[in-house]
């Protein structure tokens, strides 16, 4: 399965780093391929690193700005000419959708996503994982939505949320059929 996981690229502690590494020995232990933006930097090379070291596959989707934190090594790489172009590449490549901590581009990413699947452009699954309560506040912020009538399907359908990487990953593999 192709995992795309929108993420940091920031340095970041150990209550991040340390479960950002496990989810990503859980993808290549399971034989799945990482599809990421590209770069070789923070969270970024943490789950780059583990996904290689375990055996599975990474595929970059870097953009031209960003192409000297490229990484080297990846099994494929791709470089796309502004964001926008970047994340339709991303999500084409992708069987699956995780959104892991980050900052506002990986906010945006996770809205759009989401935004993709409400309006039946996708129907991939989407994997909200909160990293020590990282996302606590929006997940509250989409049962409000749910709950209010906002939301055209339930937010069941729209997203899942995970506590850890194992639940992602186990979610992510009954929804492809593969376990």
């Amino acid at each position: 399965m192709n995992i795309c996981v929108f993420l940091s690229a920031a340095d970041l502690d150990d209550r991040y780093t340390r479960p950002a590494r496990e989810f990503a020995e859980l993808i290549g232990k399971g034989g799945h391929t990482l599809v990421w933006g590209g770069s070789n930097v923070g969270l970024m090379k943490v789950v780059a690193d583990g996904v290689q070291e375990a055996g599975g596959r990474l595929v970059g989707v870097s953009v031209d700005f960003l192409s000297a934190k490229v990484r080297d090594g990846a099994d494929e790489m791709v470089v796309a000419r502004n964001l926008a172009e970047r994340k339709a590449e991303l999500i084409a490549r992708a069987d699956a959708v995780v959104i892991m901590v980050g900052g506002t581009g990986t906010l945006d990413e996770a809205t759009e996503i989401l935004e993709l699947k409400k309006h039946g452009i996708h129907t991939k699954p989407v994997v909200l994982l909160n990293t020590a309560g990282f996302y606590d506040g929006l997940k509250q912020q989409f049962r409000r939505m749910d709950e209010e009538g906002f939301l055209p399907l339930p937010l069941t359908d729209l997203v899942f949320f995970a506590e850890d990487g194992v639940a992602a990953l186990a979610y992510l593999e009954e929804s492809a059929g593969v376990r």
